[in-house]
């Protein structure tokens, strides 16, 4: 993946749009109840990118750190200082050549989904570790912006 890929996405009713460019600096998958209840599903699929790299037009709401579109509801991502966790099912084009590196709360991982044996396993959340990655400085088109109604 270079540096100048650039991935778009969104919300289910398109009123919450972004950018994000470059690879992220980790992917993963999580088993925790929190992130079973804000997917509706087993586990998220999520990506981290420097947040200089995320560009986002629209309206998000949050809760408890996780962000969302209050027209919709779509959980999009988790907006943080230095970073954006992207969901990785809300990029346009699926991510397949986005593979996981990590598993967090593995404990609660479905007895019918198998580990993914290439990746680290956590029991609870991975500890926060340094950027190894190199600095992005990305220069990202907004997306046009609906007008004010």
């Amino acid at each position: 993946m270079s540096i100048d890929t650039v991935r778009s996405g969104g919300c289910l009713c398109g009123a919450v749009r972004f950018l994000v460019k470059g690879a992220p600096l980790r992917v993963g998958l999580c088993h925790c109840q929190d992130c079973r209840r804000t997917s509706g599903s087993a586990f998220t699929f999520f990506g981290v990118w420097p947040r200089p790299a995320y560009q986002g037009a629209g309206n998000l709401r949050a809760f408890e750190g996780r962000s969302f579109c209050p027209e919709c509801g779509a959980r999009v991502a988790s907006l943080r200082g230095d970073e954006a966790e992207i969901m990785l099912g809300t990029l346009d084009s699926a991510p397949s050549d986005i593979i996981p590196g990590y598993e967090l709360w593995i404990g609660r991982r479905e007895p019918w989904l198998m580990d993914l044996q290439w990746a680290e396993q956590f029991e609870h959340d991975r500890e926060p570790r340094a950027i190894d990655a190199p600095s992005i400085e990305p220069e990202i088109p907004v997306p046009p912006q609906q007008p004010d109604r």
